[in-house]
């Protein structure tokens, strides 16, 4: 069984027993989430479309860890007008571990 759910503006296709690496989440390490948001769930028998969430359904996680990704090099110039800037970033993210799908109605 898969599902397709929605979190911090994006999509992931799920299934049960593997890890995820979502934006960062503000729940503590080993805590339970449940997402409510779930646009997709598929089985061996058919598939569920949500218009545009699938009623009852859910997805239930465990945070397993937090984490920042590799930095990003940001670098601007301007030639001839001896400007240049550099920037970095590192994009915060929590890792789930997802326990279960709940299908509903």
């Amino acid at each position: 069984m898969y599902a397709v759910i929605r979190s911090g503006g994006k999509q992931y296709r799920v299934q049960s027993g593997e890890q995820l690496r979502v934006e960062a989440l503000e729940q503590p390490v080993g805590a339970a989430v449940s997402f409510e948001e779930v646009l997709l769930v598929g089985d061996g028998d058919g598939v569920k479309v949500g218009a545009p969430f699938v009623s009852g359904a859910k997805v239930k996680a465990t945070v397993l860890a937090h984490g920042r990704g590799d930095k990003v090099r940001i670098f601007k110039l301007r030639r001839r007008k001896h400007y240049q800037k550099s920037q970095g970033h590192r994009q915060s993210y929590t890792e789930l571990r997802i326990d279960d799908i709940v299908q509903g109605g």
